[in-house]
C-alpha cells in the first residue's frame, strides 16, 4: 500500500472501532505528518479520501472532525426471481443474480474467468497518461472519430463498405436497436424476427407500439416460404436477425438465403437489421454470409458490439448504415443524450489498436471449440439433441424432449439457470427447445446429471 493508503487505513479503523468519535477534532495535518514522518501533501491526500468516503468533514478554518454515520442497515437476504413466472424479465433478473457460471447453462454471456481483464487495464493506463484535457468535453454525436476510423477498417475486412460517416456509436447493440426502431416503425407496424431469436428484441418492438411476428428457422436461417409469405401477408417495415452465430440457435445463414432476403427486401420495400454482436467469435476462415457485404448498407443496418468478447459492461457498440440514416441517427441521438461516453469509446479504441485484441479473440474461439464439441457429444449420450452442430459460437439449441418452463422451475429450486426456449419465441407458447451455454456449463458433470435425471423423471 501505499503512504497515503496506509493512513487511510489506520484512520478508518480507529473511527470503526470509535477511538476517534464522532464530533472529534482529528490532529492538524502539521501534527500528524511530524507524528508519523511523512509529508503534509500525504495528510492532505488521506484526510481528502477520508472525506470523500464519509469518514471525516471538513470546517474551514477550523480542521477535519470525525463525521456521524448513520447505522448501516442490516443486510437483506438476496431475493431471487419468482419461478411461478418464468418469462423474459425472470431470465433477465436472474442473469443479474449471482449463479456461477457452471452453474448457468442459460446465461447468455461467457464467463468472466474466459475474457482478459489486462487488455482493459493496460489501456486505461495508456488513456489515463494522456491529457487530462482530453477527457473533459461531451465528444459528438457521431462517436470519437479515431474509434470510427478503426471500425471502417474493421468492416472493410468483412468486405463491408463504410466511410466514418457511416457509423455511428451506441451504448451497445440494445440502444442501436431501440434507434432504429424509433426513427422507422410507428404505432401498429409489423416488425419481423426470427422464432427463436434474442428476447429482448420483441420488447423493444412492443415498447414501440408495433407487432412482433416471428418468421420459423432452420439450419441455414429463416424458413424462407414461410418469410415470404408473411411478408405478402403483413408488408413489415423491418426485418432483425442475426446472420452469424445466430442467438439461441448458433446457425448462421447460407449465402443463397442471404441472396433470396435481400431480393424481398428490395421487392417488399422494407428494411433489415443485421446484428453481428458475435462476429469477433466466428473464425475469419469460417465461409459464412453477411448481408451488409452484399447489399453494402443500402438496405441493411449493420450492428455491432464488444461486449460478448471483451467486457459486458463496456456498453459500447456501433450501426453502419447508409449516410442518410446515419445523419438522422445521429441527430436522434444527439436531441435524446447529446452524445455516447466517448470515455468508454476512447478506452475501446486503445483496445483494438493495442495489438492484442486479435491474439485474445483466437483464445476464445479455440477454447470454445472444444467445450462446444464435447458439450455437444455428452448432451447426445443423455438424449438431448441439438438443432445443428455450429461450427463457433458460444450457444447450443437443444431440444430436451420436456417442457423447458418446468425444466427451468425445477432448476431454479436446486440453483441452476435455464433459458427456455418460450422466452425466445414472440409467441412464448410451450417449448421442449432450451439455450445451452457451452462455455458456462458445457464441462460441468452436475448440470448434465440434473438434465438427465429431470428428463428421466418426465418421461
Amino acid at each position: 500500500m501505499t503512504l497515503v493508503d496506509q493512513l487511510v487505513h489506520w484512520a478508518c479503523l480507529r473511527i470503526d472501532e470509535r477511538v476517534f468519535r464522532p464530533g472529534v477534532r482529528m490532529p492538524s495535518i502539521r501534527a500528524l505528518a511530524q507524528e508519523k514522518g511523512i509529508s503534509r501533501f500525504t495528510v492532505v491526500e488521506a484526510y481528502d479520501r477520508l472525506v470523500a468516503q464519509g469518514y471525516l468533514e471538513s470546517r474551514r478554518g477550523s480542521g477535519f472532525y470525525v463525521r456521524a454515520r448513520p447505522a448501516l442497515p442490516v443486510q437483506a437476504q438476496s431475493v431471487l426471481p419468482d419461478k411461478r413466472n418464468i418469462d423474459v424479465v425472470w431470465l433477465l433478473r436472474s442473469m443479474h443474480h449471482t449463479v456461477s457460471p457452471e452453474r448457468g447453462p442459460g446465461l447468455g454471456y461467457l464467463p468472466p474467468s474466459w475474457l482478459d481483464g489486462d487488455l482493459l487495464s493496460s489501456a486505461l493506463r495508456s488513456l489515463g497518461r494522456q491529457n487530462g484535457a482530453q477527457l473533459l468535453g461531451n465528444g459528438t454525436p457521431q462517436g470519437f472519430l479515431p474509434l470510427r476510423q478503426q471500425l471502417q477498417l474493421h468492416l472493410a475486412e468483412l468486405e463491408i463498405g463504410a466511410q466514418p460517416e457511416q457509423i455511428v456509436m451506441t451504448s451497445g447493440v440494445t440502444q442501436a436497436l431501440d434507434f432504429i426502431l424509433r426513427l422507422h416503425v410507428q404505432p401498429g407496424d409489423t416488425v419481423l424476427v426470427g422464432d427463436p431469436a434474442w428476447f429482448v428484441v420483441f420488447g423493444r418492438i412492443v415498447a414501440q407500439g408495433a407487432r412482433a411476428i416471428g418468421v420459423p428457422y432452420t439450419a441455414d436461417g429463416p424458413d424462407m416460404t414461410a418469410l415470404e409469405a408473411l411478408v405478402q401477408a403483413h408488408r413489415p417495415k423491418l426485418l432483425i436477425l442475426n446472420s452469424i452465430l445466430h442467438n439461441p440457435t448458433g446457425t448462421s445463414l447460407s449465402a443463397a438465403r442471404a441472396f433470396q432476403i435481400l431480393r424481398l427486401a428490395e421487392q417488399y420495400d422494407f428494411l433489415v437489421v443485421e446484428d453481428d454482436i458475435y462476429c469477433d467469435l466466428c473464425p475469419p476462415g469460417l465461409a459464412v454470409t453477411r448481408l451488409a457485404s452484399l447489399d453494402q448498407l443500402k438496405r441493411v443496418f449493420y450492428l455491432g458490439s464488444y461486449s460478448k468478447s471483451l467486457a459486458s459492461n463496456l456498453r459500447t457498440g456501433f450501426i453502419a448504415c447508409a449516410p442518410e440514416h446515419a445523419k438522422t441517427i445521429a441527430d436522434h441521438k444527439m436531441l435524446i443524450g447529446s452524445s455516447t461516453p466517448e470515455i468508454n469509446e476512447r478506452l475501446l479504441y486503445r483496445v483494438l489498436t493495442e495489438g492484442h485484441y486479435r491474439k485474445h479473440t483466437e483464445r476464445l474461439r479455440t477454447r470454445l471449440d472444444a467445450v462446444r464439441d464435447k458439450a455437444h457429444r455428452a448432451l447426445e449420450r443423455i438424449g438431448i439433441r441439438a438443432l445443428v452442430a455450429p461450427p463457433a459460437g458460444m450457444f447450443l439449441w437443444v431440444d430436451t424432449g420436456v417442457d423447458t418452463n418446468a425444466l427451468a422451475a425445477a432448476g431454479h429450486e436446486e440453483g441452476y439457470l435455464l433459458a427456455p426456449g418460450s422466452l425466445f419465441s414472440p409467441t412464448q407458447g410451450p417449448s421442449t427447445w432450451m439455450r445451452f451455454n457451452v462455455a458456462c456449463s458445457g464441462d460441468n458433470p452436475a448440470v448434465l446429471d440434473f438434465l438427465a435425471r429431470q428428463i428421466e423423471r418426465a418421461g
